[in-house]
This record gives structure tokens, sequence and C-alpha cells, in this order.
């Protein structure tokens, strides 16, 4: 038996198997059966249905008015090559869209891309490809940054719709010659510093160190050519620190800087390592102070001896009297140079 439901009411007279009344389907317009309590829409539901999907669909594209997509969110390229930023307009309400390209490096926001234009840095050097890609000619370390494609399409209703993509570009910089600092002389139990730098790569350079041809490890005991010695290797940083050096780190020392867009070596420099002459040192300290001991023995001969004595008197000495001339005779008072007469002229 068919019973007939109009939102959610039956046409049709009758019970339900247990009595009680059919339930509201919702349906706008069904039936229900009485043997199985299923409810079946009538046609006329499937059409509603259908257009509900479908107004959907349109007003979805409708939201979607631009769609952006890139094959390569995060391009790398040597320094002097040649690389595209890639935006593609997968979907768009209009076909002539606005396109604009912007770069951004250090929250400072440039024009690239503007009213059909290359601007700025680029200029001469870029082009727009396949209508809204960027391709950069010759890229120089200061295109390194984030780029961003804008793209604005205006549908019927004059409603601006807007899409954009954010593309980060890295030019990878080959670096230059590192500066190597190696002792020429250590000797034997005493500390020693190897250094290595340079400042042109980017990103920026790890660091390699060699001697003769064995590749140095981050920790001397990490290979057993290298067991006697005592150093850690720092490849940030480019510096190899030995604690203690032996007779056996001596040799040619060379370094190596690289990144992804190439390496650089510095010269092989010679470190020397030499023993301590423990007895010779000791023997020097004895004779320097053999020296000062006999240096101070003879000066105080010579005080003793009065070499160093003035020819002063003290106060109060008489002088040998004078010799006695007209009657006249000279006595010295306490006062050097005062004299008096003792008796007068005799006429």
């Amino acid at each position: 038996m068919r019973v007939w439901l109009s939102r959610g009411s039956a046409r049709g007279a009758g019970r339900g198997l247990r009595g009680g009344a059919f339930p509201r389907t919702g349906l706008s317009d069904g039936w229900v059966s009485t043997l199985s309590g299923r409810v079946f829409p009538s046609p006329g539901a499937h059409k509603m249905a259908a257009s509900g999907f479908l107004l959907l669909l349109l007003q979805g594209c409708s939201v979607l008015a631009v769609k952006l997509i890139t094959d390569n969110p995060n391009p790398e390229v040597n320094e002097y090559q040649r690389v595209k930023l890639s935006c593609i307009i997968q979907h768009t309400s209009t076909n002539e869209p606005r396109i604009e390209w912007k770069k951004i490096k250090n929250s400072d926001v440039s024009i690239v891309y503007l009213d059909n234009t290359i601007q700025g840095d680029l200029k001469n050097r870029a082009e727009i490809e396949s209508h809204s890609s960027l391709v950069i000619f010759n890229a120089s370390r200061a295109d390194t940054g984030n780029y961003r494609c804008e793209v604005a399409a205006m549908n019927d209703d004059d409603n601006n719709k807007f899409s954009e993509i954010n593309i980060n570009l890295t030019v990878k910089v080959k670096p230059v010659t590192p500066k190597c600092q190696v002792p020429k002389s250590v000797p034997v139990g005493k500390s020693a510093v190897l250094h290595c730098q340079e400042s042109e790569g980017y990103p920026k350079s790890v660091y390699s160190w060699f001697r003769y041809s064995d590749s140095l490890p981050a920790d001397s005991k990490d290979n057993p050519k290298f067991l006697n010695s005592s150093f850690k290797l720092n490849a940030n940083t480019g510096t190899v620190v030995f604690s203690v050096v032996n007779k056996g780190d001596m040799g040619q020392y060379y370094c190596i800087a690289s990144n992804g867009a190439g390496s650089a070596q510095c010269d092989a420099q010679l470190l020397e390592v030499y023993d301590l002459n423990i007895g010779g040192i000791v023997g020097g300290i004895l004779v320097v102070v053999v020296v000062l001991v006999l240096i101070t023995v003879g000066i105080c001969c010579a005080y003793r001896k009065g070499y160093f004595a003035g020819n002063s008197r003290p106060n109060g000495q008489s002088y040998k009297n004078a010799t006695k001339t007209d009657g006249v005779n000279y006595l010295r008072t306490s006062d050097e140079g005062d004299f008096r007469h003792k008796s007068s002229f005799v006429i």
C-alpha cells in the first residue's frame, strides 16, 4: 500500500503498521510504503535537488573569479643564470585580468611589473612569459627575495575578484677563495687553532679541512687515522682547535669552502711541530742567574773600595793652613770661605 505525502503530511487515509501516524518526511512531495516504512521521493524532488546543486556550482565559480597556481614556489638559481617565477592563471572570469608583480624584502615592497611594464631593478633584465609568469635573465644576488604575483578580474556585477601567490626566490652565489690561517710552528704539548673564512658565498658556506689528502672529521676520535690527535672541527665557523699538539699533527693543511653554488680552496700551508729543549731552557736560566750574581758582587766591591765615593769632606773639617804671607795668619771659621784676621798688619 502506498500513502502519498505532501510537505510531511499524509494525503491518503491510513495508519502505520503499529497504528501510529506517519512521520514527517521533510520532502515537498513523495510517498511512503506501509510495508517497509521507506520514503520514496517523487520525480519532482529529483528535479529540485539537481537545480539546487547547479545553483551552488555557479555561485562557487562566481566566488573563484581568479585562481592562481605555481609549479615551483621556491625556485633556486645560480648567480648570472636565467630563472622563471611561475604564476599560472588556472581560472579567471575575464580575458583581460589585471596582473602585477611585487618584490618583498626586509619588509620593503617594490613594484616589479605594473601596467604591462617591467620596473625597478629588473628593468631590461626581465620579461613576462605565458601571460603572467616572470622570467629574470642574468639573476644577481640582489634579486633574492619574496615575489608576489597579483591578479584581479572584473565580473559582470562590477565586483573586483582578486587572487595572489607568493614565490620565494634564492639566488645562490659561489664562494670565493677562503682566507686560511695555519700556525707555522707549534711546540709539542701546546694548543693550536686553524682558521678558514670567506664572506661572499650565498647561502653561507660550510668548511672542510684536509691534511694532505685526508679529510679531517668533526672530532679526531671519529677517524682511526687521527686517533693520536686531539682536535675538533667546526664546519660552520671553519675553525680547527687542537687541544694538545703532537708530532703526528705536523703536515700540509688546506681548507675548502662550499655551498649549493660551488666551492673554493685555499693554498696548503705547513704546520711544523717541534720538541721543547728542557735542558737548554734550564741551562739558559742558570747562566742568566750567575751573570746577575757576578754583577751584583762587583758593584758591592767597588763601593767598598771607594770607587763611587765623592771628593767632598764633611762640614767643619779644617783645611791645611795656607802659606803665611806678609805676617798675616788666617783662620778658617765654621763656614767655608769665611776668614778673619788673627793679627793686624805691622807697618
